[in-house]
Formats: structure tokens, C-alpha cells, sequence
């Protein structure tokens, strides 16, 4: 088996007809993120905090180094242990629309190790994207998170009245 010759980079990205305030709130605001990405955050996304998000549907949560929030513009963030840098551009398409990109870096371990953990990555990020989408065009919550791996929910998630 040969090494790997270049670390990878997750790239993903997605048209959200929405403008760009709008979409870029609901990434930094967790009352609007809660509602596609994960169920609890300890604050806002602001530069030089450390937050924690939380998915309680399995039980885990995460420390999340904010790096930088240009308004409108970019999100960066360092995540798990070694940090992973993650960053967010929001592109305005016109003035009702915005695509967003997500790239995602610094995977650690084997190569296998880190090719597994750049496939989970690019998943996990383009159904964020679509969670995203649909909400705010269509005003509809997926559930694609916890749908994502139904085998893993904490019996608490599973017993839950809404």
C-alpha cells in the first residue's frame, strides 16, 4: 500500500437561496443551528470564545475554538483533539442568494485513519449543508443528523416526547 502523498481537504458547498445575513446567522446564532446541526451550544459564535456544541441524540459533544467571524463573509473554527481547522465562506449570488462553502483539514492518525476521517467530514458537512437548505428555503426540519445513524441514539433521544 503506498502512503499518502497529500493530506486531504474537504470541500463541499451549496447554493442556499437566501441572502447572505440570513444564512450566515445561522451558523453563528445556535438557536437557528440547533434546529439543523446539533442540539445545544453554550453561546454564539464569536471570535477568540471557546464553545461547546453538543449532540445529545448520541451523547457527545465538542470544544470548538472560534478563530475568526467576518460578518457575512467567513466563519473559522478548531475542533477535536488535534484541532481541526474548519472554515466557512458565504458567497452572495445576487441579492437573494448565498453559497456557502465549508472546507475542513488537519485529519490525524493512520492513513487510513485519516482517509476515514475525511469521508465521515465531507458526509457529515454536506448533510449539514442540506439541513440548512431546506430549513431556511422550505421552513423544514430533516433530521438528517440523527437519521444519519439511527443505531447510535442514547435511548433518552429515542424515548423524547416533541
Amino acid at each position: 500500500m503506498m502512503p499518502l502523498k497529500n493530506a486531504p481537504v474537504v470541500s463541499t458547498q451549496m447554493l442556499i437561496r437566501k441572502p447572505v445575513a440570513e444564512v450566515f446567522e445561522a451558523f453563528v446564532n445556535p438557536a437557528i443551528t440547533t434546529k439543523f446541526w446539533f442540539t445545544r451550544s453554550s453561546g454564539r459564535l464569536e471570535p477568540d470564545k471557546t464553545i461547546t456544541w453538543e449532540w445529545e441524540m448520541y451523547g457527545v459533544s465538542s470544544q470548538v475554538e472560534v478563530k475568526a467571524v467576518e460578518l457575512d463573509n467567513r466563519i473559522v473554527i478548531e475542533w477535536d483533539d488535534p484541532p481541526c481547522p474548519v472554515e466557512w465562506q458565504f458567497i452572495p449570488q445576487g441579492d437573494a442568494a448565498t453559497l456557502v462553502k465549508i472546507s475542513n483539514s488537519g485529519f490525524q492518525g493512520s492513513d487510513d485513519e485519516v482517509v476515514t476521517q475525511a469521508i465521515d467530514s465531507m458526509s457529515g458537512f454536506t448533510m449539514v449543508l442540506a439541513g440548512l437548505k431546506a430549513l431556511l428555503e422550505h421552513g423544514i426540519r430533516l433530521d438528517l443528523v440523527p437519521d444519519h445513524h439511527p443505531e447510535a441514539l442514547t435511548e433518552s433521544w429515542n424515548n423524547r416526547s416533541e
